[in-house]
This record gives structure tokens, sequence and C-alpha cells, in this order.
């Protein structure tokens, strides 16, 4: 018989009942304090609000600062004779008011009525006052708006000029600083920055193998920027003022080149830097696809500046890019740099062209010495990289000059083995240029009459000692800016090097036939040179590593940024 419940005892819940009813209690007490905390962060919002709303009724000042907005009506806009550059402001005339564009370097809340600005365009600072009263009015509020604006954010500040009681030492600009009347953001910059641009006023231990080297602090325990770091954030990094004027000083050698080329007759050329065939003749060339078939990126424009003679040019020069596939990890290479490149008629012997070379190089070097504005971007740099305006030339106009044979009699002589028909290796170039500095006072020298063997195919060998060559190398702080040599004009002998040449090589190749054909045609003497800007700019700074002098360098592990 199946058993059934005594309908007087009382009923056993169901199963799971109870679980069910705890957990509906907790849901219940969640959903209350969910409830209760969103209204009260409603009600701290509202309250928010109102004291926001209170203090910009009661500000005097909110006409004074904000966000600049953009205009279409160009009558709103400054007028650009009424905008100062900083530079300017070394000069400037007390209670002058002056409208800057500039950067926050630096921003600190003084206290709730008083607040600094350090503003910086360039390798330009000064130290802008933002003071609560004043005939503007200017408010508590704008103080502490300003203390709050991000570093590397763009501003434009009206104010008045006016004289510290003592100089301001933490500005370029020491002798004044501006008192803020207006100040709106062009630009905001992210609160939070990969690396500080002040950090990047410090230059980092570099070592010639490693040249990425991680360091994370110096010897004053403050932080330092590894030279990885730098490039991966070279937009913040070039901002700082060193790196600034390392580069106007590049463009600056630039500029001499053009101005000196100018004055004595060249005619600018654009060589192209997609060609069929290895310029140099060997294998460390970057090969690129090329409709269906192989192309290669130029190696110099050195065919392209002789076919320019055969044109009867006379006279050419151009700047422009070259690319190494040369896979050398080391400080002074690249695998792509600027050349500064020329080629012109021999009258009657290569030495015009060695010696137009050096006159070239003396006059950069010494208008880089002498013009105000570069001694004034050397002195900057200096700062960061002690002995930057150091570079010693020799007196007069004429570079210190040897023959190849020399430079290794020289090496010898200091208990260096050097062979005279060998090329010289880096530290043998290094202790060269110490050999040369101590004995002639000068850190550019050149050398003359390399050996034919370590030279490219079109230059002209000694006809007098087929074992060296009419070519020669220029030399800065011991170190290789330029290589040079008289050219082979004639078609047979040009042929006949190119056949000699290890490995072999076709003149009538696809490659290389239009530039062979070229002196086929009758092609003046000529010779020429061409210089690596990097390379100067480096050695010229005395800087530890190319790639301070290089934007945006590119070597066998970077092709980024």
């Amino acid at each position: 018989m199946d058993s059934q419940e005594d309908p007087s005892l009382p009923s056993r819940p169901k199963e799971g009942a109870e679980e069910e009813k705890t957990q509906s209690k907790n849901a219940l007490k969640k959903a209350a304090k969910e409830r209760d905390k969103a209204e009260k962060a409603a009600k701290r919002q509202a309250q928010e609000q109102q004291e926001k709303e209170r203090s910009e009724a009661s500000d005097t000042a909110k006409h004074l600062y904000g966000t600049l907005q953009p205009s279409s009506d160009p009558s709103t806009t400054l007028p650009l004779e009424k905008s100062s550059e900083l530079a300017e402001l070394y000069k400037a005339q007390e209670n002058q008011e002056v409208t800057v564009d500039a950067r926050i370097h630096n921003a600190r809340v003084q206290s709730a009525k008083l607040a600094f600005l350090v503003l910086r365009e360039e390798a330009h600072t000064i130290q802008a006052v933002i003071a609560e009263g004043g005939p503007h009015r200017i408010s508590r509020q704008m103080v502490k708006w300003c203390g709050g604006i991000s570093g590397e954010s763009i501003v434009r500040v009206t104010g008045l000029i006016k004289q510290p009681k003592e100089p301001v030492s933490s500005a370029s600009v020491s002798n004044f600083e501006l008192h803020v009347e207006k100040i709106y953001v062009i630009s905001e910059a992210a609160q939070k920055l990969p690396v500080q641009v002040k950090d990047c006023m410090r230059a980092p231990p570099v070592n010639e193998e490693t040249t990425e080297e991680e360091a994370d602090t110096d010897s004053q325990g403050a932080p330092v920027v590894s030279l990885a770091t730098r490039l991966n954030n070279r937009v913040l990094d070039v901002r700082a003022a060193a790196n600034q004027a390392i580069f106007q000083l590049q463009s600056g050698i630039s500029n001499l080149f053009i101005e000196y080329m100018t004055k004595n007759g060249f005619c600018w050329i654009n060589s192209p830097k997609l060609v069929g065939a290895a310029t140099e003749g060997g294998a460390n060339v970057f090969e690129v696809k090329y409709f269906g078939t192989k192309a290669y990126l130029s190696q110099s424009p050195q065919f392209f500046k002789q076919m320019a003679i055969a044109m009867d040019m006379k006279r050419v020069c151009e700047i422009g890019p070259v690319f190494r596939a040369e896979n050398s990890n080391t400080h002074r290479h690249l695998t792509e740099f600027t050349g500064l490149d020329f080629e012109m008629v021999i009258k009657n012997h290569y030495h015009e062209v060695l010696a137009f070379g050096e006159s070239l190089l003396i006059f950069i070097i010494r208008s880089l010495q002498n013009r105000p504005e570069y001694v004034r971007l050397t002195k900057t740099v200096d700062q960061v990289f002690p002995g930057a305006g150091n570079f010693r030339l020799p007196a007069g106009d004429s570079a210190v000059r040897l023959t190849f044979a020399e430079g290794v009699k020289l090496l010898n002589e200091n208990g260096i083995e050097a062979a005279e028909y060998d090329d010289l290796s880096t530290a043998e170039e290094k202790a060269l240029g110490k050999i040369i500095l101590e004995k002639y006072g000068t850190d550019f020298y050149t050398l003359d009459k390399f050996p034919s063997a370590i030279r490219p195919f079109y230059t002209l060998r000694d006809p007098g000692n087929p074992k060296v060559s009419n070519s020669y190398d220029f030399f800065m702080r011991g170190q290789e800016v330029m290589s040079g040599a008289q050219r082979v004009h004639n078609y047979e002998r040009l042929c006949e090097q190119m056949r000699q040449n290890d490995p072999p090589l076709d003149p009538m190749s696809e490659g290389f036939r239009h530039y062979t054909e070229a002196f086929r045609y009758g092609c003046a003497p000529h010779g020429g040179g061409g210089l690596g800007l990097n390379r100067i700019l480096q050695f010229y700074l005395g800087l530890p590593d190319i790639r301070f002098a290089t934007l945006f360098p590119r070597d066998p592990g970077r092709l980024a940024p």
C-alpha cells in the first residue's frame, strides 16, 4: 500500500525554494544599493554642475581663456603682423604687449592666486606669469585652468613684457617674463606622453657596437632616454632644443653647399633613384620589383653626373638620397643617407677637383664657425654634447693633404701596422686622425692617391703607377666624409676596367650600356666627389652616433618611423 502524507503535519518546502528565496532577497538588496549609489552619484553630479555654473557665473575672466575655436571669418583671426616669435623677445621692450604661439614646456600652480608657465618655441623659452586680479581681472578659475594645461599643448598667449626682479635661469629669455592677459589652447596634447621632452635634453650613453643601448638613469639619477626610445618617439625627441639646433644646422650645411656651388657656376641636376644596374658594380644594392623585371635603388648619382658632363654641362651638383644595402650596425653607417654630390670638367690636372672640394668643405666649416646664427645653434648643441664647437681647422684656406702612402707611413711610425695597398680600417682611420690633429692641429684633412684595387671601376689609375689611382678621401675627426676621384673618360679604357673588375662587368649589358655609350661620343676629362651630409654634421658637432644627425634614420634594424 502506498504511503500518504498526513494532512495534519506541516508541509515540507519544495526542493530549492529556500535557496531561491535567499537569492531573491540578495538581488533586492543589491538593486537597492545600486539605486542608492546612482542617486548619490546623480546628486553629486548635480551639485558639481551647480558649483560649476556658480563658478562660471562669478568668473570675471571666462572670456580670456579656453579653447581657441576655428573661424571661417578671416576678419576675426589674429593678423600675422601682430604675432611675435619667442626669438624676438630677447630684445623686447618693458610693457610691450605681445602675442605668441608656443608649447607648454612646464606648468606650475604656486597658489590659488598664482601660476607659472614656461613657454617654448623651437630652442627658445620664456616664463609666463598668471596672477589673480590686475586690470584684466584675472580670476582664480583662470589661474587654476592655466596650471592644468597638459605639457606640450600649443597655446596662444597675449601678455605684457615685464622685467623680473632676478633673471629667470630656467628660460632662455631670462631678462624678461610674460604677464598673461589672455591664453587659449590651439592644440591640446595628451596628458600622458611616452617620453618627456625635458628628458630628451640629456644625451644617452651610446656604445659604438650597440647603437641603441638602453639605460635607465644617468650618474645623477635623472631619467635617461635611450637612443631606441628617442627614435621610436622622434616627434617628441626632436622638440628638445639641442635636437632642434642639430637639424637647423643640417639645413644650414645644405644651404652653404648650394651657396658655394651657385657662386662657382654649378648647374643643379636631379638624378633618378631607380636604376637598372648597381652603380658601384657590387652587391650592396637594394633590389626592387619593376614591372616584371628588376631595378635597384641608386647607390649614388655617379653615372648620371658623368653623363651630364658628357652632355657638356661642365659643372653639376645635386643633393639627394643615397642607398646602401650594407648590414653595418655601427655609429656611422646608415642604409639611406643624404649625399652632396658634384662633378666638374678638368682643364689640366685632377687636383683642380681635389682643391675645389677642399675649398668647399673649408667654406662650409668656417661659415658654421663664424656666422652668428650657426654659432648660436652650435652653442645650444654644446649644452648637451660638450665639444660640439671645438672642431679645428688649419690656419688659412688650404687643407692638410697627404698621399695614402704618407698616411700609412705616419701610422707605421706611431706603432700601428698598416699596408700601403690595403684599405684602412675604421680603427686605423681614427688613429691617423689623432696623429694628424697632434701634428698639424686640424680635424679636417685629405688623403690622395688611394690604391687602385680598392676603388670603383670608373676611377682613373695614375699613368705613372697603375697600382694607385687619381682618387682621394676627405676626413673629419679621423673619419671619412667624402670619396672622390678623376673618372675614366676614355670609352675603351672604361670598358677594359669594367671587364677587369671583380666580379667582371659587361659594358654592353642593359644596366650599363647607356652609361658606357656616353663616352663613345667623346667626353671631357672630369672628376668629382660625394659628401655625406649626415656625416659632416655628425663629425663637425662630435655627435656619438649618426642617428642623432638623421631625422628619420634607416639602418639594418629600422624602417620606422
